[in-house]
């Protein structure tokens, strides 16, 4: 029964969302004025995916995991996270900056929140102009300094700011304060987490005047202070190849670029693969004879018992893979 699976999009409205889900991705969002976020694919409870196609159209992807267990997500996927999926798929249009944030570690959200921390990835689909990005400290910084620093409004002294384009990657490990500037689309890949700490929200308002709630107290012990000398991945993309971009305790992520057909042979993972459509468009083709179009913008996920794809590409693609190692 199991094939390579898409699902129905989640919409989220954000005050920082703009329209480039529509207009880029071609997304129809209505009726929300904006939208910030989409949710592609994910096991967050109350934001549960629905499968989009074929025999097991309508079906959520727990009620999937909780019939088809190791089928679907691999042995030793299953042994780690039982049924709870263990990664979230968004794409991210910034109209405006997004809040100064950290995500706690596994250990933290567990003790708070019951709940997994939040590593996460960025790949840059589309960046405006000067468009720029936070990722961690410009120097090394104590903790006393920090809270000083949001004490006095000088928080923006002490970050990293980078400028961005197309194909640019950043992986962010829970602990790195971090922010998405405006003018950026983006796909992100994450541990199932929807635990945020937001330090500083630009003192913007909403439609009814109101601030959106701080969580500076709660970040102070989520932070990693240490500064790094790189925040920007550094990864070579190659024509008609697959280059490792991020490879951590919570998922790998190749970048494949090809305008050629491909053969991918899993046979060697014990792990769902998940596809993340970043250009062009392709065909995914299994040995059963299933055919899954995918363009961009879209994501499927090929369960672990399915161990060779073909990819057919139209012309030019991008793609992220991506696996629990």
């Amino acid at each position: 029964m199991l094939y390579p699976l898409t699902f129905e999009t989640i919409f989220k409205d954000k005050i920082w969302g703009g329209q480039k889900i529509k207009t880029v991705l071609g997304k129809d969002f209505a009726p929300l004025p904006n939208c910030g976020e989409t949710w592609e694919i994910s096991g967050v409870a109350g934001n549960i995916s629905v499968v989009a196609e074929g025999p097991l159209k309508g079906q959520s992807l727990q009620e999937l995991l909780e019939k088809y267990k190791e089928e679907l997500v691999g042995k030793h996927v299953y042994e780690r996270f039982g049924n709870e999926f263990p990664l979230l798929v968004k794409f991210i249009d910034a109209n405006d900056d997004l809040s100064i944030q950290v995500h706690p570690n596994d250990e933290l959200a567990k003790k708070r929140h019951n709940s997994f921390g939040k590593t996460e990835m960025w790949y840059i689909i589309e960046a405006d102009e000067g468009a720029t990005l936070n990722s961690g400290f410009n120097r090394e910084v104590t903790k006393n300094e920090y809270v000083k620093a949001v004490a006095d409004n000088t928080l923006m002294e002490l970050l990293n700011i980078e400028p961005v384009s197309a194909g640019d990657v950043f992986f962010l490990p829970a602990g790195r304060v971090h922010y998405i500037g405006k003018g950026i689309l983006l796909a992100e890949i994450q541990q199932t987490s929807d635990i945020t700490y937001r330090i500083y929200d630009f003192d913007r308002t909403d439609d009814k005047g109101q601030k959106r709630e701080l969580h500076t107290e709660l970040a102070v012990d989520a932070i990693n202070y240490q500064h790094y000398d790189h925040y920007k991945t550094q990864y070579d993309p190659q024509p008609n190849a697959s280059v490792n971009a991020v490879t951590s305790d919570y998922f790998v992520t190749n970048v494949l670029n090809f305008d050629q057909e491909v053969l991918h042979d899993y046979s060697h993972l014990d792990s769902f693969v998940i596809l993340v459509c970043v250009g062009g468009s392709l065909t995914i083709e299994t040995g059963d004879g299933h055919r899954i179009p995918l363009k961009m913008g879209q994501c499927a996920l090929l369960p672990a018992t399915a161990k060779q794809v073909t990819l057919l590409p139209d012309g030019d693609m991008t793609v992220l893979e991506s696996y629990v190692p």
